[in-house]
């Protein structure tokens, strides 16, 4: 019972950051009118859907869904990390290919010089991704029992 308690927490956790992570790209697009870039689009297709499906799990108490929103955060962290390897590393911009309209070489933000929306992205992927790790190893480990 405890184990299941804890899973619904991790995934509570994983929600939330899936929200805040959504409502922030939404900030930025929305209210700010930063104009998303080709892989910032890609970025939210693996995001945005994690409110819902992790948002279903909490309500049917699936943590089953820790794979799904692992998944998706593995593929959106990878693109993330790209991303923010185009903005920041001289090599990468060299050869970066054109991105759209909107370059994604480009930083909208440089907080403290270093963090820019693809990294805060991948920050939010990361957190996602270990907490799903955790629910499913606390699956297996449940399973063997």
């Amino acid at each position: 019972m405890e184990q299941e308690k804890r899973a619904e927490h991790l995934l509570l956790a994983a929600w939330a950051t899936a929200l805040i992570a959504t409502l922030g790209s939404l900030y930025f697009s929305e209210v700010l009118g930063y104009i998303p870039c080709d892989l910032c689009w890609f970025q939210r297709i693996f995001m945005y859907p994690q409110v819902i499906i992790l948002g279903i799990a909490i309500v049917r108490k699936d943590a089953a869904a820790a794979r799904y929103s692992f998944t998706l955060s593995l593929i959106g962290g990878g693109i993330s990390l790209y991303h923010y390897g185009l903005q920041k590393i001289p090599l990468f911009q060299e050869y970066a290919i054109s991105c759209g309209r909107i370059p994604c070489t480009g930083q909208y933000i440089n907080w403290l010089g270093f963090i820019t929306i693809p990294f805060l992205a991948f920050t939010a992927f990361m957190i996602i991704i270990l907490l799903s790790w955790t629910v499913m190893r606390q699956q297996r480990k449940g399973s063997e029992r």
